[in-house]
């Protein structure tokens, strides 16, 4: 008798894949419908896929609920929305500028961890000046540390440009702190101080609050003292306007040129970073400082 053996074997996978992708938003056999966005775009889907490719979704499409009835998504974009749905469906994604932070987004929160390194990758291969902040804050939110590193590194290299994108300005507090904390940081300390002004001022206007309120967490990252006597003159008449930086920070950045070295102040705020612009004073500095 003939010993019976067994093996798994794979097809075509691509045809495979294909085939799965025309049912896409496909009406036909579609037997759960979302509306999507704030316009309630209709996105036809399917409950067995969805349900096995997805626990969220297992979830979603379990509970009791009038038949045929579509399911209301507006917090999500038809396109973002769109791009899970091609994820699920073929195990793959198309990506671009305009929505891989939303759809990034989208895999944390229906536990996609597959797709999300798809759009860490996509994200870092693709990074610019416009998005680098949007990226970082995203990061940074979502504790993925291997692309916050990512950014950090490409902001310290455009770090004049990215200072002036839509995207610092609208930078969280410890984002901001991230980016503050750099040694790296291709700019001068005073061009950094008018950028963290503008940040404060804008979220200032957002949330109603004192500007030194809202730049209290990131103030004590900016180094004083590595400005000139008369930069730092400038700045204390620059500040009584809005008092941004407390008058201890101001004293203890003049502490440090009265002392003609770092002794008695803390060594961040006398460590040069990279585009830092030299200065008369610096030949003072202690050795680790310069």
């Amino acid at each position: 008798m003939a010993s019976s053996c067994s093996a798994f074997l794979l097809g075509d996978s691509a045809a495979f894949t294909a085939a799965l992708r025309t049912l896409i938003n496909n009406p036909q056999f579609s037997d759960v419908t979302f509306l999507v966005g704030g316009e309630q775009q209709e996105v036809f889907a399917h409950r067995c896929l969805l349900s096995c490719r997805c626990q969220a979704f297992h979830a979603m499409l379990s509970q009791p609920q009038e038949t045929q009835a579509p399911l209301l998504l507006s917090h999500v974009q038809p396109e973002v929305f769109l791009a899970v749905i091609e994820y699920l469906y073929t195990n793959s994604v198309t990506l671009n500028n305009a929505i891989a932070l939303e759809v990034l987004t989208s895999s944390m929160e229906y536990g996609l961890n597959d797709l999300k390194k798809l759009c860490v990758e996509f994200i870092k291969d693709s990074l610019t000046v416009e998005q680098a902040c949007e990226a970082l804050q995203a990061a940074v939110a979502y504790g993925q540390m291997d692309l916050q590193i990512h950014c950090l590194a490409f902001i310290e290299n455009c770090t004049r440009e990215v200072v002036h994108t839509r995207g610092f300005l609208e930078l969280s507090e410890l984002a901001m702190q991230t980016i503050l904390q750099s040694d790296c940081l291709a700019i001068d300390e005073v061009e950094l101080i008018h950028a963290v002004q503008e940040w404060a001022h804008v979220g200032s206007a957002v949330l109603g609050s004192p500007v030194r309120d809202v730049a209290e967490g990131v103030v004590c990252q900016l180094r004083l003292a590595l400005l000139s006597p008369s930069e730092l003159t400038t700045l204390e008449k620059e500040n009584k306007k809005d008092q941004m930086i407390p008058i201890e920070s101001l004293a203890e950045a003049w502490k440090m040129h009265a002392l003609w070295k770092g002794r008695g102040t803390r060594s961040c705020l006398c460590r040069r970073r990279r585009g830092t612009l030299p200065r008369e004073h610096y030949r003072h500095l202690e050795p680790q400082h310069k």
